[in-house]
């Protein structure tokens, strides 16, 4: 076994690992049943490393993370990934780990034997006996046949006779003696010769040994607060930015700069109670279009030279809406994402430049269809976008019109994406737990891989080059509790619930008002949490799950159980009812595709559940009967991106995908009981920034000028006040809250610390295969 002290490790490149060869310089594991070496990445090979010193023991995942991923704030995933890719290479089966143990709630072990290899092909270390002498005979044979032919006379030895016999003794004594001194002579001079030959270690290089990996990219922004929606000119030599001591609000402008850390140059400065948001660098490289944006009162779309002046308007825009876009190849027009109201025609759309006239693309787009983040590949053969954010996935057509080809499947909270300049791939961005992260999709073979860079979001490459410019964010957020204001005062007291330096998000209060529920990575691993919170002491991670991160945990009506999406100990992906007073967790066996599931909530009937899941394009809320097996569909509603039961009026409340606004139904989800409840809110993108109370009053969550988060009550046929400003400084995560009826109490998930830069990296052209993902 390796010692687990690197520094003890024998010099040389290669190793065996049970019954596979590695090399390591190349990356390479050779299993003896594969056809071909299978080559890892970097970070796997890490792992591997740190395992094969400590092989036979136990390794944490946090000292796998502090020695792979040093100075990063990685999710457990990355682990995961690596492991899975290094069993693969192993050549691992599903009937039980031979290579790589998992140990529950703790982390990994190597179970087999490691043998490092000198360098060349032998496997290994000989250490030949010095050479006999020519002619001589074995020792054996020469006393025996001396012994028989002079018939055993005596022999003198320390001045004492002996017999012939017991002088054959001596003899052979001598013998080994003598070879064993010839052996540790040799094997001596052999240490010396190595000694000398090998590269004496010096002070400086033990330190530069201690010193972390580089990492594979550059901040080139360090300002407070935010640079956020990079765009580069197309030989990549020049980033454009949105800066702002907030984010995305008033006075909002585009800085420019060159891609090596520099001073910027503001290039805009809009008027007052106006940002400037979405820039677009030209084909040509002269100047950079962007959306000047009053909400609710007025956006134009402009544009500036690169080189500063004063902006020109090329057109009109929603002031309610936010829309995408991009330029055409040739410079001439841009393509803009799908009306987000739902009025007008479906689909993608050009403005014309030069006539400015709109015209929209045909393939087929439907009124149930969201189309965002339009982008031409380089090449001018495509255009791809990202259908139904913000739990969407990237499609593109040729770029005529004609039919859409779906690129991913997952439903995710995809943040930012970009083409490679061969027009082969696309970069992404995706949330993972609390984290963000980068991707590669290969289009050709589908295949993912993850670029390895923690907390990074809105990737933006160089139509001419290699190189990519992406947002790097790295928040802190924390629970708050905010209480109802006091008597003819507009202050609400604000309370941190479980303060930490990890990411607090979902927080479910439970019907109770005493129980909470919420996702967080505060112990390194990204797990839900419970807490009765008239006893702080009780907070404890709920074992068993690890839960996806795109919806709140649904507490049942007598605050005894919970519904939650997430993969168990066992592996299993899906809907579980957890039990949090005994920890009981039980799979639930609904009837959709598991990797559909998007959301689950209890109603009245215990028999009785709502499931938000995917459906082909788009997605559809289900009722369901429990009873039976298997569960029996009663109803559904298409198009539904997320529902809650209002227990108070017996209703279900829910949104839509393509439309701003919210509906109802009864609990039967009956199709002449459908009715909207509100036309403009929630914003489509913003659909999960509401909630539902105890006593049927509904609460919108969202940002307006001069605060961050604001809380308006929505819906018909009730007098509401005027919003009212729970935190005017603070950002507010945006996928979702909760709200208790009886204590007049919300419960919000903001930002502690926060800020972002923009990072600066070239892309590999060759990046090493997958060793796992999402897809």
């Amino acid at each position: 076994m390796i010692p687990p002290d690197s520094s003890t490790l024998p010099a040389g490149d290669r190793l065996k690992v049970g019954e596979c060869l590695v090399d390591i310089p190349l990356r390479e594991i050779h299993a003896p049943e594969a056809r071909r070496p299978a080559r890892i990445t970097p970070k796997s090979m890490g792992v591997l490393r740190v395992l094969v010193e400590h092989a036979g023991r136990v390794v944490t995942r946090e000292a796998l993370l502090a020695a792979v991923w040093p100075d990063t704030m990685p999710t457990n995933d990355v682990v995961t990934q690596a492991v899975t890719q290094l069993r693969k290479a192993f050549g691992e089966r599903a009937d039980g780990p031979r290579y790589i143990e998992t140990i529950a709630k703790s982390g990994y072990r190597l179970l087999v034997d490691v043998e490092w290899l000198p360098h060349g092909d032998a496997e290994h270390v000989r250490v030949d006996a010095a050479p006999a002498v020519t002619g001589a005979l074995p020792v054996e044979t020469a006393v025996e046949g001396t012994e028989k032919a002079q018939g055993a006379p005596e022999v003198v030895a320390d001045g004492v006779a002996l017999p012939a016999r017991h002088a054959v003794m001596v003899r052979r004594w001598a013998w080994g003696i003598g070879l064993g001194v010839i052996a540790l002579v040799c094997a001596v001079a052999a240490l010396w010769w190595w000694g000398a030959q090998r590269p004496r270690l010096t002070v400086q290089d033990e330190v530069t040994g201690l010193l972390p990996a580089p990492r594979p990219y550059r901040l080139i922004t360090s300002a407070p607060g935010f640079e956020l929606s990079p765009t580069l000119s197309p030989d990549g030599s020049q980033v454009a930015y949105l800066s702002s001591m907030t984010e995305e609000l008033t006075g909002t402008a585009i800085l420019v700069q060159t891609t090596e850390p520099a001073q910027p140059r503001t290039l805009t400065s809009p008027p007052d109670g106006a940002w400037d948001t979405n820039p677009e660098w030209s084909p040509n490289g002269r100047e950079i279009a962007f959306l000047r944006r009053s909400p609710g009162e007025d956006c134009r779309i402009m544009a500036v030279q690169a080189s500063g002046g004063e902006p020109r308007v090329l057109g009109t825009c929603d002031p309610n809406n936010r829309p995408t876009f991009d330029w055409t190849p040739d410079g001439n027009g841009l393509v803009f994402s799908s009306p987000m109201s739902g009025d007008g025609e479906p689909g993608l759309r050009l403005l014309d430049l030069a006539t400015g006239r709109w015209h929209a693309i045909d393939y087929g787009a439907t009124a149930g269809d969201v189309d965002t983040a339009p982008r031409f590949s380089p090449d001018g053969k495509w255009i791809a976008f990202v259908r139904n954010t913000p739990l969407g996935d990237l499609w593109r057509i040729p770029s005529g019109g004609g039919t859409a080809e779906r690129l991913t499947h997952q439903r995710a909270e995809l943040r930012g994406w970009d083409w490679t300049p061969d027009s082969q791939a696309i970069v992404f961005g995706r949330r993972v737990d609390s984290h963000t992260r980068l991707y590669r999709l290969e289009l050709a073979s589908r295949s993912i891989t993850d670029l390895g860079i923690e907390d990074a979001q809105a990737p933006a490459i160089a139509a001419q080059a290699g190189v990519l410019a992406f947002v790097q964010r790295k928040p802190q957020f924390g629970l708050y509790r905010i209480g109802e204001a006091s008597a003819g005062g507009d202050a609400r007291p604000l309370q941190r619930l479980f303060p930490s330096t990890g990411r607090d998000s979902l927080p479910s209060v439970a019907p109770d008002g005493r129980q909470i529920a919420f996702t967080s990575d505060r112990s390194g691993e990204f797990s839900l949490w419970w807490a009765d919170m008239e006893r702080p002491a009780s907070l404890r991670p709920l074992e068993g799950i690890r839960p996806e991160s795109r919806h709140l945990p649904a507490w049942s009506p007598d605050s005894k159980r919970l519904l939650v999406i997430g993969t168990n100990a066992r592996g299993f992906y899906g809907l579980h009812e957890l039990e949090p007073s005994s920890g009981q967790l039980v799979p639930l066996p609904v009837p959709v595709p598991r990797e559909d599931l998007l959301f689950a909530a209890y109603l009245p009937d215990p028999a009785h559940l709502l499931v938000v899941a995917g459906r082909g394009d788009g997605q559809q809320l289900v009722l369901f009967d429990r009873r039976s097996t298997p569960w029996r569909r009663l109803a559904s509603i298409d198009g539904v991106s997320f529902a809650l039961p209002d227990l108070a009026q017996g209703r279900v409340l829910f949104t839509r995908l393509a439309r701003d606004g919210l509906w109802q139904s009864d609990m039967a989800l009956s199709a002449d009981s459908i009715r909207q409840v509100d036309g403009s809110r929630p914003a489509s993108q913003r659909y999960r920034t509401w909630t539902v109370t105890g006593d049927g009053q509904i609460d919108y969550l969202e940002q307006l000028p001069g605060c961050y988060v604001s809380l308006r009550h929505i819906g018909v046929g009730r007098s509401h006040p005027p919003a009212r400003c729970l935190e005017p400084t603070h950002l507010a995560t945006i996928n979702g809250f909760s709200a208790h009826a009886r204590d007049r109490v919300t419960y919000v998930s903001m930002a502690v610390v926060d800020g972002s830069d923009i990072g600066f990296l070239s892309l590999d052209p060759a990046p090493p295969s997958s060793g796992g993902g999402y897809w």
